[in-house]
This record gives structure tokens, C-alpha cells and sequence, in this order.
């Protein structure tokens, strides 16, 4: 399949949407990551998930999204319901998101949540604040984490 591009003539639309195609977006991540592959020579991008699922009916309640790459593990997002936790579900969570980044080979986690989520739930499994950046609503903050998944050895 040819390669789409830009006339010669004209230059590109530039378009933007709050409802981008799927196909839209997996070509832009997955150029991305060729360009990163053919850049570092590494070709380990993966998504990862750890799902947590209802017992009887095999739904989704909540769970852990994220991926590995170029020897870091990204927690992108991570919810679980009310009725779930407390429980140590959370925790358990995360647990087995690390221990599949130190499995694919990631040295270092990192993440972002909200000042009003869960900073302090991270904090408690070892993660470190290495940035914070204001948001909405006035008084909250973007906060970026942190872990080493694999101890330092020098």
C-alpha cells in the first residue's frame, strides 16, 4: 500500500477534532512508533492492561491500562469502582502492572494523576513526584510520578 501524500501544490489541512477515527489515530502512533523503532534500534512497544473482571459475567469493572516501552512502563489510566476499594484490589493492581513492566524488561515507571485522585496511593507503593503543573479547577494540580522498577546496582 502507497504511502498517502501531500499534493505539491497545496499545502495540507490542518483539522482539529474532539472525535478523531480510530484508523485516524492508529496511524499516528503507529508511524510514531516506527520512526522510534528505525531512531533506537528497540522494537518493544506493547500495550498493557490489567483488567479487573466480574466472576459471574466476565464484564470489566475496572482495572489498569497503560504500555511498555523503550524500557519504561506508562500507567495512563486506572480507575476502580467505589464498592472496590479499600479492598487492597488497587494495590494488587499496580503490584502486577510493575511486576509485567520488570517482566518486559522496563527499568523506571512513570505516570500522571490529579491532586484530587490518588497521589497519595502511589506514594505509599514507592512512586516520587518529579513534577506538578496547575489545573483546573484553581487550586489542583497535574502531578507526575515515578518509580524505579529495577534497584540501582552502581
Amino acid at each position: 500500500m502507497a504511502e498517502p501524500t501531500a499534493s505539491r501544490t497545496a499545502a495540507p489541512d490542518i483539522v482539529v477534532t474532539d472525535a478523531p477515527a480510530p484508523a485516524d489515530l492508529a496511524l499516528i502512533s503507529d508511524e510514531l512508533d516506527r520512526f522510534n523503532t528505525e531512531a533506537s534500534g528497540t522494537a518493544d512497544r506493547r500495550p498493557l492492561a490489567v483488567l479487573v473482571k466480574d466472576p459471574d459475567t466476565g464484564a470489566v469493572l475496572g482495572g489498569l491500562t497503560g504500555r511498555t516501552s523503550l524500557g519504561l512502563l506508562f500507567v495512563d489510566l486506572f480507575h476502580l469502582p467505589p464498592a472496590l476499594r479499600g479492598h487492597g484490589l488497587g494495590s494488587e493492581i499496580l503490584r502486577r502492572a510493575e511486576e509485567e513492566g520488570r517482566r518486559r524488561g522496563c527499568r523506571s515507571a512513570v505516570l500522571y494523576t490529579i491532586t484530587f485522585q490518588a497521589p497519595g496511593f502511589y506514594q505509599r507503593h514507592g512512586w516520587r513526584v518529579f513534577g506538578e503543573i496547575p489545573c483546573d479547577p484553581p487550586g489542583t494540580s497535574r502531578v507526575f510520578m515515578t518509580k524505579d522498577l529495577v534497584p540501582d546496582l552502581g
